[in-house]
């Protein structure tokens, strides 16, 4: 059984005068100690579906159905204190804006200690420092950070202090949202080997959220592509990025530059992204893709399986007995 199933979800933003469906009929499965990363251009819904598993969206102005199974218990039908109960312990994130993420007027030991003390109320601070320092160890920082408040770190070791965070209780499932973005190439290289050498040693499964193709075939194992809220290609990496069969997938490639093999010019995707607040009744990117026909402005695509392999799938009429 996957450790994470997330099937048919929607998710809409609701506005004064229209809904924006940010994103639609979303299917997904996980296995144990999968890393997966889900790209796609800004918009394309990437972290609204992370936040949709992590049960973040407020509920004032977002609607989500579907099923999203963790270790088949539906989360989306949990009560707040099941899921709180679950945050940190089993499911937990590291988002984009680091420098942002603690307090910048407490040390940084001070405010693990809160977080640590959510699950283990009576925990005493040997008790948490100890556990701290063994993260500290695993992200490369070194024990005076414990000390230190936030402003006094690099962005390199901002970062490294969110995932010790997430860490803290030993998740099965981290969630990773643009959490190397704002650094430098060398550190950015750095922090992703780590994370690749924890989820061989803390037994994790990982969702890497990046507009990033390099991070993506560099670290993960499965990609899923997404874009106006769509589902448009997920696999193997291996097949994905080496073979992408979906025109959406080939345009964010030849958008990437390649630093090995043949040198060719870097083209954009012409256009831009419809309105999510519109019915669509064909393909999302009928409008941007080069191959579009008339059925394709018409009929949505379903998800299909490529040469014969059930996890490689790909939501195109073109794809699997398509036109």
């Amino acid at each position: 059984m996957a450790l994470l199933e997330i099937k048919n979800v929607n998710v809409r933003y609701i506005m004064k005068d229209k809904k924006v469906h940010a994103c639609q009929h979303v299917s997904l499965e996980i296995e144990e100690q999968d890393s997966i990363g889900i790209v796609g251009e800004s918009g394309s819904g990437k972290s609204t579906l992370a936040s949709a598993i992590l049960r973040l969206l407020p509920k004032r102005i977002t609607q989500v159905d579907g099923e999203i199974l963790y270790n088949g218990r539906d989360l989306l039908k949990l009560s707040q204190e099941e899921m709180n109960a679950l945050r940190w312990t089993d499911l937990a994130t590291v988002f984009q804006k680091s420098m942002s993420a603690l307090s910048p007027v407490h040390k940084v030991g001070s405010q693990m200690e809160d977080v640590y003390r959510v699950h283990f109320p009576n925990a005493d601070k040997a008790e948490i420092r100890k556990r701290v320092y063994q993260l500290f160890e695993i992200v490369n920082l070194s024990d005076r950070v414990y000390e230190l408040y936030p402003h006094e770190l690099s962005g390199g070791m901002m970062q490294r202090v969110s995932i010790a965070l997430a860490l803290l209780h030993n998740p099965k499932l981290l969630v990773l949202d643009e959490a190397t973005t704002a650094l430098d190439v060398v550190t950015q290289s750095q922090i992703l080997r780590e994370i690749m050498n924890l989820e061989q040693n803390m037994n994790l499964t990982r969702i890497m959220i990046t507009h990033d193709v390099s991070v993506v075939a560099s670290t993960c194992k499965k990609v899923a592509v997404m874009y106006a809220g769509r589902m448009m290609e997920s696999g193997e990496t291996r097949d994905v990025l080496v073979n992408p069969q979906h025109p959406y997938t080939q345009g964010l490639l030849k958008s990437f530059p390649s630093f090995k093999g043949e040198k060719n010019d870097l083209r954009g995707i012409p256009g831009s992204l419809p309105d999510l607040s519109q019915e669509i009744p064909g393909c999302v990117f009928a409008d941007r893709c080069p191959y579009t026909t008339e059925r394709c402005r018409t009929e949505e695509p379903m998800l299909r399986s490529v040469n014969g392999k059930s996890n490689w799938k790909v939501a195109c009429h073109r794809v699997g007995g398509g036109e």
